[in-house]
C-alpha cells in the first residue's frame, strides 16, 4: 500500500540487525560508528525528547503544553538534521532560524509573567518542574554533544534555546503551582 502524503515515514521493521556490528546509518545512508560524536549528538536529542514526554505525560499547566508538543516535534526535525553530514545549506530537513525564532519568543512570552531572578534556582519545587529542569539538563548535554560533531550550527543554537526555555517552563511550572521556587544560598 502506498504511503500517504501527511504519513512522513512508514515503518515496517522495527529492528535490521544493520547496527548489531557498532555502526548505524546515517540520514543520507552513509554508515558511522556509533561513537560518532554525531550519533551521540542525537541520542542525546532522543533522550531529551523522551524528558519532555515525561514532563507532557505529568501534570503539566496547559500553557506548557502545547508549546512542549511542538518542541518535541521540532526535535525529531533537529535529530533528522543532526544524521545528516552538514556542508552547508542544501534541500535537507534542516534545523532554521524560524525554529530559533519560535523559541526565542516563547521564552521571551513565559519569562515575562515570572518575577526577577535575585538568586541561582535549584532544580526542584513541583515534580513537574523538577522533571523540566531535568529536560534542561538534557538539552545542555545534547548542546554540548552537537559542538563536538561537524552538524549544522543552527542546530547548536536550537539545544541552547531549549534548555532555556526549559528553564523557564520549570520557572513557570512552580509558579502555576503557587509554589515558591527553590533558590540557592550560598554557604548553608
Amino acid at each position: 500500500m502506498p504511503r500517504e502524503r501527511n504519513e512522513p515515514v512508514r515503518l515496517t521493521r522495527i529492528y535490521t540487525r544493520g547496527g548489531d556490528a557498532g555502526e548505524t546509518s546515517l540520514g543520507d545512508g552513509s554508515r558511522a560508528s556509533k561513537l560518532d560524536p554525531r550519533i551521540r549528538a542525537y541520542g542525546i536529542v532522543d533522550e531529551l525528547n523522551s524528558h519532555i514526554g515525561v514532563a507532557l505525560a505529568g501534570d503539566l499547566p496547559p500553557a506548557l503544553r502545547a508549546p512542549l508538543a511542538r518542541v518535541q516535534n521540532e526535535l525529531f526535525d533537529v535529530g533528522a538534521d543532526l544524521s545528516v553530514p552538514f556542508a552547508g545549506p542544501d534541500e535537507r530537513l534542516r534545523t532554521t532560524q524560524a525554529m530559533i525564532d519560535g523559541l526565542e519568543a516563547l521564552c521571551d512570552e513565559h519569562n515575562a509573567e515570572l518575577p526577577e531572578l535575585k538568586s541561582f534556582v535549584l532544580p526542584g519545587g513541583t515534580e513537574t518542574a523538577a522533571r523540566l529542569h531535568v529536560a534542561r539538563t538534557v538539552a545542555r548535554r545534547a548542546e554540548i554533544a552537537a559542538l563536538e560533531a561537524d552538524v549544522n550550527p543552527l542546530a547548536r543554537v536550537y539545544l541552547n534555546r531549549v534548555s532555556d526555555l526549559l528553564f523557564i517552563f520549570a520557572r513557570s511550572a512552580n509558579a502555576f503551582a503557587g509554589r515558591d521556587e527553590p533558590l540557592w544560598r550560598p554557604g548553608v
